[in-house]
């Protein structure tokens, strides 16, 4: 009787000192049984995340994933608030979570297209996402701009709109603004494009502002970071080689492609044109398809103008 005593009450104290120290035992039994799941982590949203959906993406409110849909908006949703790190669980319903998890956090391609509808600062350089066989994700996000790179790009943007723009320009009249001013204060790195030379950080709107030389991705930056601050509803669109901006200007998607308008001439002569200014996608189309021949799936705002 007492062996058996002693062997019951050894058993317990395993099992006691392995829910005690074990994290990963406790999540699943409290999933198992049925109790509510939460994050280890609140969402909290930075001062620049938006309220914006969209066809092909939506913010959510939900972190109990059901299907790939959902796991896709709850990354929009953490890209967009600006943390660098969040928690949520795999539900026990979707047997194939972490599978799709695993797929999505390895298909670039879809990441970096999630990443053009999220607010410039808050996008990332890279993300990392880590899993355990029991259903916890840990989402981690390196954003691509600095605290001090974003204060520096701020006070351009301040000085910008209080020289360039007025309370009584209709938007179409401030955007031109903001465009002509980009293309006339920045040059195109051709050697960062043709020959992958980084002098520069061409790619961000930091290349585009402060150091004023850019390719696509710093021009399309910079020049959403302005339509943020003018409360102007944009997004990023891009194809395999090239991004520009897609703009909602007066309930339509139109697009605006700053590089395209800042071409390079063999006299190196500066040129500011018109040609990718707040066009529709026929008419973009009618000029250009190779490097514009975006995913219509995805960007589903620009397929129906």
């Amino acid at each position: 009787m007492i062996k058996k005593f002693i062997l019951l009450f050894s058993l317990v104290a395993i099992l006691f000192i392995s829910f005690y120290y074990n994290e990963e035992i406790i999540g699943f039994i409290v999933r198992t049984v049925g109790k509510v799941q939460t994050t280890s982590t609140t969402l909290e949203n930075n001062s620049y995340a938006s309220s914006k959906n969209y066809e092909f993406i939506q913010l959510t409110d939900d972190f109990s994933p059901k299907n790939k849909k959902d796991l896709m908006n709850i990354y929009y949703t953490i890209l967009n608030s600006g943390m660098k790190e969040f928690t949520f669980y795999c539900s026990n319903e979707y047997k194939d979570c972490l599978s799709d998890i695993n797929d999505l956090s390895d298909n670039q391609t879809l990441l970096s297209s999630i990443n053009n509808y999220v607010p410039v600062y808050n996008t990332f350089k890279n993300i990392d996402t880590h899993f355990d066989t029991l259903g916890k994700v840990i989402v981690k996000v390196n954003p691509i701009y600095t605290e001090e790179q974003q204060k520096e790009i701020n006070q351009v943007i301040d000085q910008v709109i209080a020289t360039k723009t007025t309370d009584v320009m209709t938007k179409e009249e401030k955007i031109k603004a903001i465009h002509d001013y980009i293309i006339n204060e920045t040059k195109y790195d051709k050697k960062r494009a043709d020959n992958k030379v980084k002098e520069y950080q061409s790619d961000t709107a930091y290349g585009a502002l402060i150091e004023h030389r850019a390719i696509c991705g710093g021009y399309s930056d910079a020049m959403k970071l302005f339509l943020e601050r003018l409360g102007i509803e944009s997004y990023k669109i891009s194809s395999e080689n090239h991004i520009w901006n897609l703009v909602r200007l007066d309930n339509q998607w139109l697009h605006l492609d700053l590089t395209w308008d800042d071409p390079i001439t063999e006299t190196g002569e500066d040129i500011l044109e018109y040609d990718y200014f707040l066009i529709t996608t026929k008419e973009l189309l009618d000029l250009e398809t190779e490097q514009h021949n975006f995913d219509k799936t995805i960007y589903k705002e620009a397929a129906i103008n």
